[in-house]
């Protein structure tokens, strides 16, 4: 018999992705979000799939028991405690709904099997994360907590977040479960072998690989290790071999394996002279034989500083060549030299690939770039989601 699925703040539908790619039968009863955006993509992509456009606290009890579902999947706003942020945590209008979940789940008539939450990291440490966990223990459930990036998977993409999964008492889960908040998937047995591998997160170990060189990536290699660090923009030595240390990890794959082969009108995604000249000093920028990227947010493509990293398109023009004496140059001259790099943002596509959402998840075409970008930004990574509803339903 299938799972009922109930999903809680489904966003472009990254969650329902998650779960038909863990292979499980289930049917999602009910999708919930009121961002009029994503929910034009997630009906794009699942024209099938009940979709509320309300919020969350006007769901009453009634409904929801009518639903009779299995599972929840949920990824409740982030702004009120990411770390750039207000961090209101609770007080924070935005965390309105989720206490409403955490007020009414004891309340159904038949409680979820299972639950997975995604959230940003900074919830681990949240008033609301509290809550949470009163009430699971308050319901009679057992839970692992997590903080997971792409990386653990080998994706080139950090984008480290908070995850937890629960199930009821009933039924064990089919690993040890732990106190402190896991920063890997217990054991490589937990992931069918045959869809994908999980590795230790470089992330977490960024010099994990470290002893294999990667030539053809910018900072890598012999010439550029401690003794010898050339150090042209706004960052430490610190973070410098950091980058290093994840390029060099052979167990993440580059991002060529994620590039679109063929992008029509691919100057619209060019960074403009402007761009260029105010912000080379701090632009993150890799080639496509790195195996790293910054996490995208949902400012990219709009705005440049600290939302994600640019592609060197121009594999064949060595960066320090370029940067090496930038300073000494006339705006004109400063100009060519870093246009010579050829330098864009990653498309909508190549974000959602990032991400793991299949080749066969569009958008409207209605939805602007930069609705993408938002909408992507907003999102999270459908392969960590996947893996994380394997192992819950795993079973002893």
């Amino acid at each position: 018999m299938a799972l009922r699925v109930l999903e809680l703040y489904s966003g472009v539908g990254g969650m329902h992705c998650g779960l038909a790619e863990s292979g499980v039968a289930a049917e999602v009863v009910a999708a919930v979000d009121v961002n009029t955006n994503a929910n034009k993509v997630y009906k794009y992509n699942f024209p099938h799939t009940p979709l509320w456009p309300k919020t969350i606290e006007g769901i009453t009890l009634k409904e929801l028991d009518a639903l009779s579902f299995d599972m929840i999947l949920m990824s409740p706003p982030c702004q009120p405690f990411t770390r750039i942020g207000l961090q209101g945590d609770i007080s924070d209008p935005r965390a309105k709904s989720f206490l409403y979940v955490l007020d009414i789940l004891p309340r159904l008539k038949k409680l979820p099997a299972y639950i997975l939450l995604e959230n940003v990291k900074g919830f681990e440490s949240s008033e609301a994360r509290e809550a949470l966990i009163g009430t699971l223990q308050k319901c009679g459930y057992v839970y692992q907590e997590f903080l997971l990036s792409p990386t653990c998977l080998g994706i080139p993409n950090s984008r480290l977040r908070y995850f937890l999964i629960a199930k009821l008492q009933t039924e064990p889960f089919a690993f040890p479960i732990s106190n402190t908040i896991l920063e890997e998937f217990p054991s490589q047995h937990s992931i069918d072998p045959g869809r994908r591998r999980v590795i230790h997160c470089s992330e977490n170990n960024p010099q994990a690989g470290a002893d294999q060189k990667n030539p053809s990536c910018p900072f890598s290699g012999t010439d550029h290790g401690p003794e010898k660090t050339f150090l042209y923009k706004l960052e430490t030595a610190q973070e410098l071999e950091r980058k290093q240390g994840q390029d060099n990890d052979a167990s993440v794959r580059m991002l060529q394996d994620f590039l679109e082969t063929s992008v029509e009108e691919m100057s619209q995604y060019f960074l403009p002279p402007k761009s260029l000249l105010r912000y080379a000093l701090i632009l993150d920028i890799v080639r496509p034989t790195c195996r790293r990227s910054t996490c995208f947010t949902k400012g990219y493509g709009h705005y440049v500083e600290g939302t994600g990293s640019v592609l060197q398109t121009a594999t064949d023009v060595e960066i320090d060549s370029v940067y090496n004496s930038l300073e000494l140059l006339n705006e004109e001259e400063k100009l060519a030299k870093l246009s010579s790099l050829k330098m864009r943002y990653f498309t909508p596509r190549e974000i959602a690939n990032l991400h793991g959402f299949p080749e066969t998840f569009g958008f409207p075409e209605e939805v602007t770039t930069k609705q993408r970008y938002r909408l992507l930004g907003n999102s999270l990574n459908v392969h960590i989601v996947s893996s994380l509803i394997s192992l819950l339903l795993q079973s002893p």
